[in-house]
């Protein structure tokens, strides 16, 4: 049965708004109907696309109500675009993270549960098929009891990268830019976080935000997963460098998480898992299956899955309150780190 596409806005014409952008062209259940950014590109955009821009989101629900709006605006703003929308009663996809803080993310989170309006979270690679089939490996039971996870995000950010001031800055290291989207991975592989060591450095480049990360979370199931973070060592093994989810990034064919059970162990983005044929053992010979799963784009997925949860056919894959779980879990590592202390996470809302 046809449908009629669920008529977009993008707010953002940075590198993940035309991202979205592009994905919003390419599919059937949407359709770009304006770009919403003050400068030059966002006008620049929408006219390549024969589509309306606006300089705000007031401009343009003043000029006519989309069905949804992609905040793909700095971080600093989420909260502020996002609330405006919900304020409208537009359902809103919003860039990772859902806030700057969890004080102002719950500010956001509850606004939109009191009006009823969906907000999504971009914590895009749930959506990535990998992730789905590792997940189902998980919850089947093949790998018996998670007890411990090795999780690494190790690669070089080159020196241009740092060339605007704000990514030497505390808030712009790879623990909330990039260590983010590997936090809300575990939790939806694992399950809820509970408490987290952590320590930094920022050793080699000497900036004032963290280069590398060494943390410890351990679960409410009673796993405890090690996870290493540096962006500026040679090296291949980070979920950008092995999935091929980015076609920026060159692909290695290598390992970036490992999860270990009692059953069996799994291996991301290989999907391939480690089991004994016979008793299990460390003198009983090990064998490997490997699943294989058609590669398709998270960020295209995720489109489509906001017009399904705007035509009421889904519930959001990543809402509100769990994007602002996410954002907790990390800034309680950063929160350990600065006071060398072991961090408790007070339960989630509603558990």
């Amino acid at each position: 049965m046809s449908r009629t596409p669920a008529r977009l806005a993008v707010m953002g014409a940075g590198l993940i708004g035309r991202r979205h952008i592009q994905h919003i062209l390419a599919e059937p259940a949407a359709e770009l109907t304006a770009v919403v950014d003050p400068g030059d590109a966002g006008r620049e955009i929408a006219a390549r696309n024969g589509v309306p821009w606006h300089a705000s989101l007031r401009d343009l629900l003043a000029a006519g109500r989309p069905d949804g709006v992609v905040v793909a605006t700095p971080n600093q703003v989420h909260v502020e675009n996002a609330l405006e929308a919900v304020a409208a009663g537009v359902p809103v996809l919003v860039e990772k993270p859902i806030a700057d803080d969890p004080v102002e993310g719950e500010r956001l989170v509850a606004a939109a549960e009191a009006a009823g309006v969906p907000i999504l979270v971009g914590h895009h690679r749930r959506h990535n098929p990998i992730m789905r089939a590792a997940r189902e490996i998980v919850a089947s039971g093949r790998l018996g009891r998670i007890v411990a996870v090795n999780a690494l995000f190790w690669l070089y950010k080159p020196d241009d990268y740092f060339g605007p001031a704000w990514r030497r800055e505390p808030g712009a290291g790879p623990v909330f830019l990039n260590l983010i989207h590997d936090v809300d991975n575990l939790r939806y592989l694992i399950g809820e976080i509970v408490a987290v060591h952590a320590v930094e450095s920022n050793a080699v480049r000497g900036h004032a935000v963290e280069e590398t990360s060494a943390i410890i979370l351990q679960f409410a199931s009673g796993a405890l997963a090690t996870v290493s973070v540096c962006d500026t060592v040679v090296a291949p093994w980070s979920w950008e460098m092995t999935t091929g989810e980015n076609p920026a990034y060159p692909q290695a064919d290598e390992a970036c998480y490992l999860l270990a059970g009692t059953e069996g162990s799994l291996s991301l983005p290989k999907l391939e898992v480690w089991s004994n044929a016979g008793p299990r053992s460390w003198w009983e010979p090990l064998q490997r299956a490997r699943l294989g799963v058609a590669p398709e784009d998270p960020l295209a997925l995720q489109i489509r899955h906001f017009a399904a949860v705007i035509r009421g056919e889904e519930a959001p894959l990543v809402s509100g309150r769990e994007g602002l779980r996410t954002l907790e879990v990390v800034a309680a590592i950063k929160r350990a780190s600065a006071t060398g202390q072991r961090v408790i996470l007070s339960p989630p809302a509603g558990s």
